[in-house]
C-alpha cells in the first residue's frame, strides 16, 4: 500500500513522503541483512544500515556537527533486544517519551505519529493485557509496518489508527496516557494537536512526550536556518510558545525539560503536562 500522493498541504505531504521513504528503507534493509548466508541480522546490524542512510530524524540530518539526537539509541539496549529489528530500526525520534510516561497496569496509552510501533509495542509490555496501547499515524507505509511489528512481537493489546494529529480518531476521554517522540513539531497545526489531545485525555490523564523545543530568542527564520522542517528543527515551537500552547489547551503542571542540543539554541526536550481531575 502507498500513502495518497498529496493532502492540499505542501508540508504535511513532505513529511509523509519523507516517512513512507523510511519505512520502505527499513524493510529493504531488513530484506538484505536476512537474505545472506549468515541469517537474519541483529538489531545493530540493521539499525546501523538504516542511519547510513536516513535523510528524516536520524542519521544526522539536523546538523552533522551536532551530537546526533535521533534515533532508536535513545532506547535502553534490554528495551530495544524485546523487539522486532523493524521496530527499532523505524525509530526516528528524539527521545524515550516511555522513560517519563509512568505507565501503570491497565492503562490505555495512545502514540501520536507512532511510525514503526517501537513505542507502543513497549508501552503495551507496561500497561499489560489488561491496558491497551493505540498507535496513530498517516503513512499507509509505516503502519503496515507497525502492524507486522506487533504480529512479530505477538501484541495483543495494540491497535495501529491512520489519521492525522490534528484530528485524533477517537472519543472524548478514552485515552489515560499521550506520548509521542519528536512528532508534534511536525505539526503545520499544533494549537490542534495540543487541543486534540486534551479532548482525548481522560480526567487526570497525562502527556508525556519527547519533542523538538527552540530557545526562546530564536526566531522562525532563524530555526529553519537550522535545518529543514522533516528534519525535526525547523517547525520546533519554543520553550515559552509550547507552554503557552499547553497552558491554551487546558494543561496543568506543565514541564519542558531539554535533555540534549539538536543545533544551536535547539534542544531535543521531554514535555509533560496533565488534564485537571
Amino acid at each position: 500500500m502507498t500513502s495518497e500522493l498529496t493532502t492540499g498541504d505542501p508540508l504535511r505531504d513532505e513529511v509523509r513522503a519523507r516517512y513512507a521513504t523510511a519505512a520502505r528503507r527499513v524493510g529493504a534493509a531488513a530484506t538484505e541483512q536476512a537474505g545472506g548466508c549468515c541469517g537474519p541480522a541483529d538489531n545493530a546490524t540493521v539499525l546501523a544500515t538504516i542511519e547510513a542512510n536516513s535523510d528524516c530524524c536520524g542519521g544526522g540530518s539536523c546538523g552533522a556537527a551536532e551530537a546526533d539526537p535521533f534515533g532508536a539509541t535513545r532506547y535502553d539496549q534490554a528495551d530495544r533486544d524485546q523487539l522486532p529489528a523493524d521496530a527499532v530500526t523505524a525509530s526516528l525520534g528524539c527521545g524515550n517519551p516511555l522513560a517519563v510516561a509512568d505507565l501503570n497496569e491497565g492503562e490505555t496509552v495512545l502514540d501520536l505519529g507512532s511510525g514503526g510501533g517501537i513505542d507502543v509495542l513497549l508501552s503495551a509490555k507496561r500497561v499489560g493485557p489488561t491496558g491497551m496501547a493505540y498507535g496513530l499515524d498517516m503513512t499507509d507505509e509505516m503502519l503496515d509496518l507497525a502492524r507486522r511489528n506487533a504480529e512479530r512481537a505477538g501484541a495483543t493489546n495494540v491497535e495501529f489508527r491512520k489519521g492525522q494529529i490534528e484530528a485524533i480518531p477517537l472519543s472524548d476521554a478514552s485515552v489515560d496516557v499521550i506520548i509521542s517522540n519528536c512528532v508534534i513539531n511536525l505539526s503545520t497545526d499544533k494549537p490542534a494537536v495540543l487541543a486534540e489531545a486534551f479532548r482525548v485525555l481522560k480526567p487526570g490523564g497525562r502527556l508525556g512526550v519527547s519533542d523538538v523545543v527552540a530557545e526562546d530568542h530564536l526566531s522562525p527564520a532563524e530555526r529553519a536556518e537550522r535545518g529543514q522542517w522533516v528534519g525535526c528543527i525547523a517547525g520546533a515551537l519554543s520553550f515559552t510558545e509550547y507552554r503557552d500552547g499547553l497552558a491554551a489547551a487546558g494543561f496543568t503542571d506543565i514541564d519542558i525539560t531539554p535533555t540534549q542540543r539538536a543545533a544551536d539554541g535547539m534542544h531535543a526536550a521531554i514535555v509533560k503536562a496533565t488534564k485537571p481531575a
